[in-house]
């Protein structure tokens, strides 16, 4: 065991996690030239489509040092603060992180809160400064920011590139010297956590796993704590670029157990296995469970493939823990599932995925988040408003409490005003503002989770010119004066596209639909009218006029009452099929309403 080194890689987004990967697995030789290429953990299409990492991906190298040969864990992890989720599992299955820092963008804010992470979990600590062969870097002042945040010494950060490969035998040396061999005794009954999972349509579900005591051998009786099921070890080995079938793992190492599992439901991420005959007595404690940011419903286009896009949605589940989901049905859209998602980007890629590994084409309904709303009768106990339709009756409505959030925003000091007066503009208060060095400030607001939903990440790019990084955790509650607005189309309610939006906005916001809804939905062979309402008040109105025939083309000159006879023959028509006439509403609709800025 004091050969094994089991550690992470933590970075805000796009500090070159990835690509520093790769130069550790070529230059200790875990994968041959012709397996080489960008991005090698990055394996879904999707990641390397848009260059963020998703998953967090485990592999094993080993590598000689001063004669002795040690086996070292990596697990590259995501820095997008939507994955953060995956983050904290990778985490809790190493001992040590590399600390990743670009020397021409410095420390972010993904950065400082993945450190805490790290901190509140024991591991030592490894800065590494990146990217240092870019003509914009700048080491010295970035070492300085380190040196400031960790309370390290200068020559602890070890300067790297992940591009030429320079600096990668310092890590290594690094991570062998300071990061602490696992702690675990080989003899007690088996102990071992689950961080990761993954569904393989030829042999079940596969799950990863990190041994904290005793062994796991091929062919043992295992048991799965939080379900209670027990099942045969068919398979277990290590994971390498591909998987290395092996006869036993011990104590401290990480490797994969195949089990011919086919319920996706039966394995839990953070769920602790033992040996099914001497089971260990003492769970792993501290897994936390996800929580969910953002709701949205998740509808098939077509109704009869609602169970296919269940069992999507649970081998999807497996391999990303943080969605959750449960099943409802709209009037709109008939039945789908209302899903949780840890943020917009999170949203987008698990519809994606859904599309691309499932080829489930989905509807996705105006993403909300979820509110506590108190009625008269009841003012102690909160009503969970996860689906704006579920918000009680106004008139026996007590209070509306809505989730807040504290934002971390590290910008540029030239940026400051714009950024204030985007988060003013979005609800938020400042707390406080401390300038890093003379050209960084970091600034905190306390901002209502619904108002970051839609678009201001985006926005915040623009008015920072990109150079904003953004960070976020929850504070709990507060109560705030909502309602909630409906959109008709001829004169039906679309429930998918009803909104709680802060009293305040509400007019403003419900214009914007009007206007947005009007140029996507085709013109039809009647009137549509498309309004905006809160409870009984229309507050906003569009219509899109019908498609006419010209029916006075053929009179040519004569009496206008023959004209006017036609027309008013064609406007009855019109009148009667607006009665019956149904409106089909396009997928760019849903999703349109979250660009309402645009």
């Amino acid at each position: 065991m004091k050969h094994i080194r089991n550690f992470c890689i933590i970075a805000h987004i796009d500090h070159g996690k990835s690509t520093l990967a790769d130069r550790l697995l070529d230059y200790t030789g875990t994968v041959t030239e012709r397996e080489k290429k960008e991005q090698l953990l990055d394996s879904m299409d999707l990641e390397r489509e848009r260059g963020i990492t998703i998953k967090s991906h485990a592999i094993q190298m080993e590598y000689t040092y001063k004669g002795e040969h040690y086996v070292l864990n990596l697990i590259d992890t995501p820095g997008h603060v939507d994955f953060s989720y995956e983050v904290s599992r990778s985490i809790a299955a190493c001992e040590g992180a590399l600390l990743i820092v670009d020397a021409a963008q410095s420390i972010q804010a993904q950065t400082i809160s993945n450190l805490y992470l790290a901190l509140e979990n024991d591991l030592e600590i490894i800065p590494v400064l990146n990217k240092v062969d870019l003509p914009s870097a700048n080491p010295e002042e970035v070492t300085d920011d380190i040196v400031d945040l960790l309370g390290c010494k200068p020559e602890d950060v070890i300067h790297a590139s992940g591009k030429t490969g320079f600096g990668v035998d310092n890590i290594l040396a690094a991570i062998i010297e300071k990061v602490p061999a696992p702690k675990g005794n080989p003899d007690e009954p088996l102990q071992a956590l689950i961080f990761d999972s993954v569904y393989n349509p030829f042999r079940g579900v596969e799950t990863y796993f990190r041994v904290l005591n005793g062994t796991i051998k091929k062919g043992q009786n295992i048991k799965f704590i939080a379900t209670g099921k027990t099942y045969f070890a068919d398979e277990i080995g290590t994971l390498k670029l591909k998987q290395f079938p092996r006869q036993e793992i011990k104590a401290g190492d990480v490797g994969y157990v195949i089990t011919g599992i086919k319920e996706a439901k039966e394995v839990k991420v953070g769920d602790t296995l033992t040996d099914a005959k001497n089971p260990t007595t003492n769970v792993i404690e501290g897994f936390e469970d996800v929580k969910p940011m953002v709701f949205a419903g998740i509808y098939p286009v077509d109704t009869e493939d609602y169970e296919e896009l269940r069992n999507s949605m649970e081998k999807l589940q497996l391999n990303d823990a943080s969605l959750v989901f449960t099943p409802e049905s709209s009037a709109a859209l008939g039945f789908g599932f209302r899903c949780g998602f840890l943020g917009m980007l999170h949203m987008e890629i698990i519809q994606e995925r859904l599309e691309r590994e499932f080829d489930m084409t989905v509807i996705t309904t105006v993403p909300n988040v979820s509110y506590h709303a108190f009625t008269r009768k009841h003012p102690e106990v909160p009503v969970i408003v996860n689906n704006p339709t579920d918000l009680p009756d106004p008139s026996g409505l007590d209070r509306v409490e809505e989730p807040y959030i504290k934002a971390t925003i590290i910008t540029k000091a030239d940026f400051v005003g714009n950024v204030m007066s985007l988060c003013i503009e979005k609800r938020g208060m400042i707390t406080n503002q401390t300038y890093l060095t003379t050209e960084r400030v970091e600034m905190t607001f306390d901002m209502p989770l619904a108002e970051i939903v839609f678009d201001f990440y985006d926005r915040l790019k623009t008015v920072s010119k990109g150079y904003a990084s953004f960070d976020y955790h929850p504070i709990g509650m507060k109560t705030s004066k909502l309602v909630r607005v409906d959109i008709l189309l001829n004169s039906q309610p679309v429930d998918a596209l009803s909104a709680l939006i802060h009293a305040d906005n509400a007019h403003n916001i419900g214009k914007k639909m009007c206007e947005k809804l009007k140029e996507l939905i085709p013109r039809q062979q009647f009137d549509i009218p498309i309004q905006a309402a809160i409870g009984a008040k229309i507050i906003s109105r569009e219509t899109i006029k019908a498609l006419r025939k010209d029916v006075t083309a053929k009179c040519y000159g004569g009496d206008i009452s023959r004209k006017r006879k036609l027309l008013e023959k064609q406007k009855k028509g019109k009148k009667r099929m607006r009665q019956v006439g149904n409106v089909e509403i396009p997928q760019q609709a849903f999703m349109a309403v979250l660009k309402l800025n645009d």
